[in-house]
């Protein structure tokens, strides 16, 4: 998917930022660590990596909804870090989250109108209750609930309709920017391609943001513009949807391409690549490449010394020494 707008001009904009959990007295648990990227208005960063790599975490961080330990959030230029609860609240209008389970979500208490309606009444943005009632019931049709489920329940209501409804309220505000937090894992297949749809759809017509955090590369590649993959808390690879893909240098990278299933095995292009060996531990971790005991192309200098994002194309990162000297010149 090219990218739509001008990348010159982020809306958001993360520059090393990091979040640490205190684990006993004098340990910290690097959930995310030195995260860099720039986000144009109305483009998708697809945000990659197995469980525990610290994606939610860094959307939790990137809303403030977790502290950040550390660094700069700038949106629409300002830095958001050092803003106090009072001061986000305008903010936080600009800037919402789908969660990624489309039942816990959401208060079992509340009908699928309160549910909507709840954003535009904690934010007083409507006086008028008939404006407000307008603006819920606008929200439902655009993201294909069926009027007749106003007064309907979470529980009485399939995966699909109840992630709309999480759609529908993110939307309500209007936001510029919306976090995306594996929003269709928990469903069936079908369902993700209309959720997935309904999205880009929204995407195009309200010229919305999105930071799309999943684990599943057939997904990210369907609906980002670029893509960054982490390994626990730290960026090992940024590039454009159709670079990524194409060009993968980084070898964790590359063993994620791999393990994308592939109906036909004969048509296989890639070789699977096999990932052995243990985790390093994310609680204060050695400098070094995270991903070295691991890694099948180790070399001394992968460890003793932190290893930064290399820019070996245009807008394509990559944190790894040893693939950046096996690259053509």
């Amino acid at each position: 998917m090219e990218s739509r707008i001008d990348q010159d001009i982020p809306i958001l904009e993360l520059k090393h930022l990091k979040k640490y959990f205190r684990v006993g007295k004098n340990h910290n648990l690097h959930a995310v660590d030195d995260i860099n990227a720039r986000i144009a208005r109305g483009t998708t960063l697809g945000v990659v990596g197995e469980s525990g790599c610290g994606k939610t975490t860094l959307g939790r961080a990137i809303l403030k909804l977790t502290e950040p330990t550390d660094g700069q959030i700038l949106f629409e230029g300002v830095d958001i870090v050092p803003l106090r609860q009072k001061q986000m609240r305008p903010i936080r209008q600009s800037m919402q989250i789908i969660f990624q389970d489309p039942y816990s979500s959401l208060n079992p208490r509340k009908s699928v109108f309160e549910t909507i309606a709840t954003p535009l009444i904690v934010n007083k943005i409507f006086k008028d209750k008939k404006e407000m009632e307008k603006r819920v019931r606008s929200i439902m049709d655009t993201c294909g609930l069926a009027k007749r489920l106003e007064n309907s329940y979470p529980h009485e209501l399939d995966g699909g309709r109840r992630q709309r409804i999480g759609v529908a309220r993110a939307l309500v505000l209007e936001p510029k920017v919306i976090i995306c937090d594996e929003p269709v894992s928990a469903l069936d297949v079908s369902i993700q391609a209309q959720i997935l749809n309904l999205l880009m759809d929204l995407q195009d017509e309200m010229g919305l943001t999105y930071i799309f955090i999943t684990h599943d590369l057939s997904v990210v590649k369907h609906i980002s513009d670029d893509i960054l993959v982490m390994y626990l808390g730290k960026c090992i690879e940024k590039a454009p949807s159709k670079e990524m893909f194409i060009n993968p240098v980084h070898p964790y990278t590359k063993a994620l391409l791999a393990a994308i299933p592939i109906p036909e095995i004969s048509s296989r292009k890639t070789k699977m690549e096999i990932i052995r060996g243990e985790l390093t531990s994310p609680i204060d971790p050695e400098p070094g490449c995270r991903f070295a005991p691991r890694c099948s192309y180790f070399q001394p200098s992968c460890s003793g010394q932190e290893i930064e994002l290399h820019e070996i194309s245009p807008n394509h990162f990559v944190a790894c020494p040893v693939m950046e000297k096996m690259l053509p010149q």
